[in-house]
């Protein structure tokens, strides 16, 4: 037993042993003990939260965009006379005294991408010898998925050797200029579906939808094979960085190509593309299937998506390599991987990794002899 319990017990040993000696020496630090361990147990008591209320926050953020963190204590009727504040997202804890507001708000960066799982904020008051102690604990603030941030398509400059952000992602490579083709994509109508989530209403078909009473959708395949292909590969990352490093490029090129006219994105685990058009619609989607990427996991099946556009194998392998379904076609095919020292100078580069023109290299000059 501690704290004003074991001060109180000592109170009162001396006040009997002062009394039954007749030694009034005793009877005043038993006194003061007893006064002690009251007081202790009264301020802690009238000044300590009933509630401790956490505002709620989203249930998305981007990775190093601030988060709100906002704690209100309510019910004390004196100020605490000590404690601290904590909440596993907060970096230190929170001292707290009788001048506190009873109210504490902070911003947030959190780093590493991935689902999280919050738990309750903690309030501790207690006396400033620490006799009494009491807590309360907000409520359980759920799960937050952390999304992974976008960052800009830098494109090597041409003649200068130095590197210029591109809003169209343009490339270019050496002395041949090279683009992402991020035209604006031709659709047309070919049939119709079961309308998929995610999916615009523009392509909703009504006339079937008023016959069946089911939603019907366009199915636009005509040239659809036509737009972008980000293609991202986990199954085996060098490293955690990496893994993390190649899923920023990812979504960075998925966001800057859909704004360019539209692209389509092939995660870990997909059977077939999801088209991202302008209008973004299935790119939140998209977004949080990136976060929860995980190593290991399976590589995309690019031999059943052979596209006609350009392609963009995004990897985090030690050894980056096209895959062997993706070495033909006429459009260029990119090799997107975390930036290290030596190679070829990188066609461009995004969130840390370089794009290399597959079977781009120094050109040979020959001279023909008369």
């Amino acid at each position: 037993m501690t704290g004003a319990p074991t001060a109180a017990l000592l109170g009162v040993a001396l006040l009997l042993v002062g009394a039954g000696f007749d030694s009034p020496s005793l009877l005043v630090p038993g006194v003061g003990m007893l006064v002690l361990a009251l007081v202790a147990v009264l301020w802690v008591e009238l000044s300590r939260a009933r509630l401790l209320v956490r505002a709620a926050g989203p249930a998305r953020v981007v990775e190093d965009d601030p988060y709100p963190v906002r704690l209100t204590a309510l019910g004390g009727r004196l100020p605490p006379p000590g404690g601290e504040l904590t909440d596993p997202l907060l970096a230190t804890p929170i001292a707290i005294g009788p001048r506190w507001p009873g109210a504490h708000a902070a911003d947030v960066f959190l780093r590493g991408r991935g689902r999280r799982r919050l738990v309750p904020a903690r309030l501790e008051v207690r006396d400033p010898l620490g006799l009494w102690v009491r807590t309360v604990e907000s409520g359980d603030p759920g799960e937050l998925l952390v999304l992974p941030r976008v960052e800009p398509v830098m494109t090597a400059a041409r003649g200068a050797g130095g590197t210029r952000p591109s809003a169209l992602a343009g490339l270019e490579d050496g002395a041949a200029a090279s683009k992402l083709d991020a035209r604006a994509i031709e659709f047309e109508v070919d049939g119709l579906r079961a309308y998929r989530e995610g999916s615009p209403a523009s392509r909703i078909h009504w006339p079937a939808v008023a016959r069946t009473g089911e939603l019907i959708e366009r199915r636009l395949v005509a040239g659809a094979d036509a737009a972008p292909l980000v293609a991202l590969d986990a199954s085996s990352p060098a490293d955690a960085g990496s893994l993390d490093a190649a899923v920023r490029a990812a979504a960075s090129l998925c966001v800057h190509l859909a704004a360019s006219g539209g692209c389509a994105a092939l995660l870990p685990g997909d059977r077939r593309p999801t088209e991202i058009e302008p209008d973004m619609r299935t790119w939140p989607q998209v977004h949080a299937r990136l976060a929860l990427v995980e190593p290991g996991a399976t590589a995309p099946p690019v031999s059943r998506t052979i596209r006609s556009g350009a392609v963009f194998w995004v990897t985090a392998s030690p050894r980056p390599a096209l895959p062997q379904a993706l070495r033909t076609g006429a459009a260029p095919r990119y090799v997107v991987a975390p930036a290290a020292a030596g190679g070829r100078r990188a066609a461009f580069t995004v969130a840390g990794c370089e794009g290399r023109l597959f079977g781009a290299g120094p050109r040979r000059v020959t001279r023909t002899v008369a």
